[in-house]
């Protein structure tokens, strides 16, 4: 029986033209399937995946705004940084007298509080993004810029925690991410949301279209009236805000915020992206790639810890992983 034509217009929709992302949903569903036939009793129990929702989300946020660092033929190398230093500027507030004062009466003083803490996260990391963008705008290496920006923001963090972590954040904060919303992990009700806002922003809006342009001929921009400048300002604005995002479900994860959280993040991040379809010289990113290599890479490291692997082998696996995907890309583009 041939594929009515229905299925086919509903199947490019969601997959698009990218030969990359029908390539991602082939590697995961063979990584999955192996995974399986591994080690099928602990692989596949419900608290295996209730686990990787908790896990998957912070690491997927990061992801997608080194994404959309990328775009633009640059690179955020500060996520990290502005991801714990805007969890420990949240968990300064929380010690606060008067604010520790409202939270210990309880009450909706409480969920206030938690409220303002995640605003004052997020301001942390649109701040975070204003540096960055306003660097780039002076030309200078983005590798090298965001670097050094990213060794500022984790010196910030060392400062406000002396070096250990703050803990004593309120149960409401560790909800964040702890908890649940309609059975599901609220930091999965994130992950997908802020996934769906990002799509849209980067196919639906000028910006989104201004930055691929960038990315792809920098000069072509120019004569089509964008302002690189202010569209580069802008796309580290929001890997800011979204990296924020992440340091608060790590945090509330973890209930506590540290200068050192996540440190392996960073690359794994870069990964996910380049594996999910990005260029790093800029011009092309999907979320849906981003999100389907993020799927494959969080399978697979569950797996290889299942069957009780090294984290040290199990990040020469991803950076392995890394290399063959690349060079599949490589020889499919020169056929």
């Amino acid at each position: 029986m041939t594929t009515t034509p229905e299925t086919r217009p509903l199947i490019r929709r969601l997959l698009g033209s990218d030969a990359a992302i029908a390539q991602l949903v082939v590697i995961t569903v063979l990584i999955f399937v192996a995974m399986t036939a591994m080690n099928p009793d602990k692989f596949l129990r419900y608290y295996n995946f209730e686990s990787i929702s908790y896990i998957m989300p912070e690491l997927g946020i990061l992801s997608i705004a080194m994404m959309i660092a990328m775009l633009t033929g640059g690179i955020d190398l500060s996520v990290v940084g502005v991801a714990n230093l805007a969890a420990i500027v949240a968990g300064v507030y929380f010690r606060i007298p008067a604010v520790q004062e409202a939270i210990g009466a309880g009450g909706a003083g409480v969920v206030m509080h938690t409220v303002a803490a995640v605003l004052i996260a997020l301001l942390v990391g649109l701040a975070a993004g204003v540096i960055n963008g306003l660097i780039a705008r002076l030309r200078i290496i983005p590798i090298l810029a965001t670097l050094g920006t990213g060794q500022i923001f984790a010196g910030l963090a060392l400062v406000l925690t002396g070096g250990p972590a703050i803990v004593g954040f309120p149960q409401t904060w560790a909800w964040i991410g702890t908890g649940k919303i309609l059975g599901l992990a609220t930091p999965l009700w994130v992950l997908i949301v802020v996934a769906l806002l990002v799509a849209v922003a980067l196919t639906r809006t000028t910006l989104g279209v201004s930055l691929m342009l960038i990315g792809t001929n920098p000069r072509a921009a120019i004569f089509a009236g964008i302002r690189s400048g202010r569209m580069i300002l802008y796309s580290y604005m929001l890997t800011g805000v979204l990296s924020a995002i992440a340091g608060v479900l790590l945090s509330g994860r973890t209930n506590s915020a540290k200068a050192d959280f996540g440190a392996s993040y960073l690359l794994q991040a870069v990964l996910i992206a380049v594996l999910g379809g990005t260029n790093p010289a800029g011009g092309k990113g999907r979320v849906l790639g981003v999100l389907l290599a993020l799927i494959a890479l969080m399978l697979l490291s569950s797996g290889l810890q299942i069957m009780r692997m090294s984290n040290f082998l199990i990040d020469a696996v991803w950076g392995g992983f890394l290399v063959v995907v690349i060079a599949i890309n490589y020889l499919r583009s020169q056929k």
